[in-house]
């Protein structure tokens, strides 16, 4: 099974857990991956820890597609891929409705015909195989449309980017599975139960059936977000991974449109996502940590004294996922999953 680091962390202080990178990349871990919301930006702290690190792969999980164009996108991924030796994985989202109009400033639109028309420019551009051209939707390449000065004209890549870097999408609506399937090398589910993988692996079959050219599951990495607090006490344990819950389940998106209440219903807490929702919705978020059900934390995450994660990680072997991308803070931690995993 192949381990990740996820080292983006969010707050008033820009942060880069490097004891906990280092000690994964000393141990065999495979990769490591940083993030973005509205503060911190995934690149530049994944530039730090690509220029301190020498095997370990570097990955953005994710970089908010709406922020940038996908040429900008494809040329920051190029130079980062080549300045780290052909370690780059390209993670993008199309974020949520709330922060793309919120901070960046630019419509939602189409968030799946996005994904689609994006992985498909930055695609060729990395081939080079003509100069890019492309008319769709969200995106018009060279520009002609009103406002346009009628100079543009279609550009071939200085730079020589690496045609098979492997593209990740972030996804947890059966939609958003499927686009992965089709036009994704990878998706990284923002949680997953191993006990109920078909939730994920159903729709992405789905949507490798579509791909073009013979693509099939072999040929694609389901890698799920897993939280791994060790301790003997497993209500501590328990307890940041709820508020991370409370606040995706109950209050990462407007009542009437929230992906992660959505999939926890999905995952069969029709009730708790509900409560959790209005709970959070009314300011009483303590109250809506203590709604997250203990059964939610330990299919999706790995908490407890390390006999105990070693058990349910056996759940995880037994699954098809062959990828975890780790939320570990505890050097610890990052040891012992090195020894029960890989």
């Amino acid at each position: 099974m192949r381990l990740g680091i996820l080292a983006g962390q969010f707050g008033p202080k820009l942060q880069v857990p490097f004891d906990v990178i280092e000690e994964a990349e000393r141990l065999g871990y495979d990769s490591v991956w940083t993030a973005e919301a509205y503060g911190n930006d995934a690149v530049v702290p994944l530039s730090y820890i690509a220029a301190r690190t020498t095997k370990i792969k570097v990955g953005t999980a994710i970089m908010q597609m709406p922020a940038r164009t996908p040429a900008m996108t494809a040329m920051t991924a190029m130079s980062l891929d080549a300045l780290s030796g052909g370690r780059f994985v390209l993670g993008l989202g199309p974020s949520g409705p709330q922060v793309v109009e919120g901070w960046h400033g630019v419509p939602y639109g189409r968030p799946l015909t996005r994904t689609r028309e994006y992985i498909g420019i930055v695609r060729d551009i990395l081939r080079r195989e003509a100069p890019l051209e492309h008319k769709g939707f969200h995106y018009e390449i060279p520009f002609m449309s009103e406002g346009a000065t009628g100079y543009g004209k279609p550009m071939k890549s200085i730079l020589h980017g690496r045609a098979d870097m492997q593209i990740y999408t972030a996804a947890i609506s059966p939609n958003g599975l499927r686009c992965a399937g089709a036009v994704a090398d990878g998706v990284m589910p923002v949680w997953m139960s191993p006990d109920q993988a078909e939730l994920i692996y159903g729709s992405v079959r789905e949507g490798i059936a579509e791909a073009e050219g013979a693509k099939s599951l072999d040929d694609f990495d389901v890698a799920p977000f897993v939280t791994v607090v060790m301790g003997d006490d497993l209500e501590r344990c328990r307890f940041p991974i709820k508020a991370g819950l409370a606040l995706y389940i109950g209050g990462m998106g407007a009542r009437d449109k929230n992906f992660y209440n959505d999939y926890a219903k999905r995952l069969g807490y029709e009730e708790a996502a509900a409560k959790i929702q209005d709970l959070f919705l009314e300011g009483k978020k303590q109250e809506a940590m203590a709604a997250v059900p203990d059964a939610l934390v330990d299919e999706t995450a790995l908490v407890g004294p390390r006999e105990r994660i070693a058990e349910r990680l056996e759940a995880w072997k037994d699954s098809p996922v062959k990828t975890l991308l780790l939320g570990v803070g505890q050097p610890e931690a990052v040891r012992a999953m090195a020894e029960l995993a890989l």
